[in-house]
């Protein structure tokens, strides 16, 4: 298996986990908080699609974001620019997907576009040497590897826990 097949296939198993663990929420179960420093769903929600977004198409690709595309913060009245790094606890909080069809949408276009990117790429590709702030340089398939799968599963594993704090099943394994 070569390592673009590999980043994609876990792309997938990510988006997939992701579609899943909020398919059954209610918008009150969506925007829940455990207590007055806990997050919810929603932000964590908002904040690692917007990261994907931003790192596979404005990052790696150059591109206008799939957010800023679409006119996605028009259609769910959120900010234009921000993604959540360095937002103010009281600004996450409050953070409302008006929404779900909506953001499903915008979710469902930033899968395609991340799926349609790396089916394009190959190893060599990969290789390359990219620059995240704050991060500095690095090799493409680290950019991927840190920014959208481990930063991905560690949201989703937030998720999970708030899930549980719902009385709510957790992921499938």
């Amino acid at each position: 298996m070569s390592t673009v097949d590999f980043i994609r296939g876990s792309m997938r198993q990510l988006h997939n986990t992701y579609d899943e663990v909020i398919a059954d929420l209610s918008p009150d179960q969506l925007h829940w908080r455990a207590n007055e420093t806990g997050l919810p769903i929603s932000f964590i929600l908002w904040h690692y699609v917007r990261t994907e977004d931003n790192i596979i198409q404005f990052v790696l690709q150059h591109k206008p974001t799939v957010w800023l595309e679409g006119g996605w913060n028009e259609k769910l009245g959120l900010d234009r620019i921000s993604q959540g790094t360095g937002m103010s606890l009281q600004d996450a909080q409050s953070l409302r997907i008006n929404s779900k069809e909506t953001w499903l949408g915008y979710q469902s276009a930033v899968w395609r576009a991340t799926d349609e990117f790396l089916g394009a790429a190959d190893d060599a590709f990969l290789l390359e040497k990219t620059i995240v702030k704050p991060l500095g340089e690095m090799p493409i398939q680290n950019a991927i590897g840190n920014m959208c799968l481990t930063h991905g599963f560690t949201h989703l594993g937030e998720i999970a826990h708030v899930r549980g704090l719902l009385g709510l099943r957790g992921m499938a394994v």
